[in-house]
């Protein structure tokens, strides 16, 4: 016989927890003259019982259930599915805490991030440490803050040394100038990379050009470049995020921005470089779009994974419209244009395979170049050209 203190002590459960469970009819004390509560060992047998059902995940009333009738399998089986979905997202969180502690990818986890809370994910990556101008660059080329250093590493090797980091062209972009409604004064170029339109553009016009990027090194060359081509004196190179830019509302004729607008996403870029351009002001973008509704499964897995907002000429006009301009025209860079681009960068990637065996930015640049070689029927880039109402 057991008093209620050994009992509790024996299985490890409070007076009141006893008191309660004999309430209740799970075990059944006696009073004895002394006044103290006494329990057999058919009481401790049966709490042990139901401690060992309750360690399966059922409820205390289910328990007691299973102690007085038959079990019912149904209620099992429905607990053991219960189970599996809670273990389920337990091994989910422990697995991104492992990838944030950096014992494996957060590749995937950024993805999702960037889908459902992209403005969100960009703050909470430079409270991680990254500046914006890193924390912009880690959403759409490594997505995983545990290897961004060594990955952005081997993508500036990559990419150090070739002129053009998208594709365009020369022709595409004095196209794009002689479509102007006006002869701009003062053009804002965003994304400027090392000056190839810039250079094309001050040598198209008079008019001051504002280039901006936030890679100093790109800035150095395009310095260069103007320099060499005879336009310095047009161009002014400014350091600076694209979601951040440090001019004032009404400042430019056109603001020119080739393949860039993603990095922050397009709809966002309409929105907030509207405000600098002058009253029927100009902005000139260039960006990756559908040309089928009904684009090939790899293609669309591919694309979907590396750039989610991708979408189709016509929706972006629609946006376009809605985030307050006029479209001027439309076209899509030629095949050329997407030439001038991936053949220097095969030929940088084929050279550096050997000593970079085992980068993975060289496996995501050919991924992304078996892409291209298939050729861009499904897919392309759009300029549109577009004016402030």
């Amino acid at each position: 016989m057991y008093r209620i203190s050994e009992l509790a002590e024996q299985v490890g459960l409070s007076r009141s927890t006893l008191l309660y469970y004999e309430k209740l009819g799970l075990i059944t004390g006696k009073r004895l003259d002394n006044g103290y509560r006494s329990y057999s060992e058919r009481d401790l047998q049966r709490l042990r019982l139901l401690q060992q059902l309750q360690a399966g995940g059922l409820t205390l009333k289910e328990c007691q259930a299973c102690l007085e009738a038959k079990i019912d399998r149904q209620l099992l089986l429905d607990r053991m599915q219960l189970l599996d979905k809670e273990i389920a997202q337990k091994q989910q969180s422990r697995d991104l805490l492992a990838a944030m502690l950096g014992e494996s990818d957060m590749t995937a986890w950024h993805q999702s991030l960037e889908q459902t809370a992209p403005d969100a994910h960009l703050d909470w990556l430079m409270k991680q440490g990254f500046d914006e101008k890193q924390a912009l660059r880690l959403k759409w080329l490594s997505k995983d803050m545990n290897t961004h250093e060594q990955y952005m590493e081997d993508f500036n090797t990559i990419f150090e040394g070739l002129d053009r980091w998208g594709p365009g062209s020369e022709a595409e972009t004095i196209k794009a100038f002689n479509m102007l409604p006006s002869v701009p004064q003062t053009i804002l170029e965003i994304g400027c990379g090392q000056g190839i339109a810039t250079t094309v553009l001050a040598r198209q016009s008079a008019a001051e050009i504002t280039a901006v990027d936030n890679h100093q090194g790109a800035l150095a060359r395009l310095a260069e470049r103007a320099a060499e081509a005879g336009v310095a004196e047009k161009v002014i190179t400014q350091c600076a995020s694209m979601t951040d830019l440090p001019f004032d509302d009404a400042s430019f004729d056109v603001i020119w921005a080739e393949g860039c607008a993603y990095i922050m996403g397009v709809n966002k870029a309409f929105k907030q470089w509207r405000p600098l351009l002058k009253e029927k002001g100009v902005l000139v973008l260039s960006d990756l779009v559908w040309h089928t509704d009904t684009p090939s499964a790899e293609k669309k897995a591919y694309w979907q994974a590396e750039y989610p907002d991708m979408t189709t000429a016509d929706e972006r006009i629609k946006q376009a419209q809605t985030a307050g301009y006029d479209v001027i025209e439309s076209f899509t860079l030629s095949d050329e244009a997407w030439l001038a681009y991936f053949e220097p960068l095969q030929q940088r990637v084929n050279g550096l395979k050997k000593t970079m065996a085992g980068s993975q930015a060289i496996k995501d640049i050919q991924t992304e170049l078996d892409i291209y070689h298939q050729g861009f029927e499904q897919f392309g880039y759009q300029l549109f050209i577009l004016q402030k109402q």
